[in-house]
């Protein structure tokens, strides 16, 4: 299986899934490295999901999805209400 999110370390390189789990942030993959290592990786980060519309309409210009944005956008004022209270 091979890890598709650009920003992961292990991006681009084929690692055999060796397990799945589920945590509180949802499904996880666990990939194995070539020195042993296991990574927990979400599905949709990984070959095994189809690609994100914007990233296929944006052919890999966007750093983010419109829904990476507006999550962004919620945290950063979830985070300036907290400094100003």
């Amino acid at each position: 299986m091979g890890v598709t999110h650009p920003f992961h370390p292990l991006f681009e390189r084929r690692l055999p899934c060796v397990g799945r789990r589920q945590n509180r942030h949802g499904a996880r993959l666990l990939l194995q490295a070539e020195d042993g290592a296991v990574w927990s990786v979400p599905p949709h980060w990984t070959d095994l999901a189809s690609p994100e519309p914007e990233v296929v309409m944006g052919r890999g210009r966007a750093a983010l999805r419109v829904s990476d944005l507006l999550a962004l956008a919620d945290l950063v004022e979830r985070l300036r209400g907290k400094l100003a209270g």
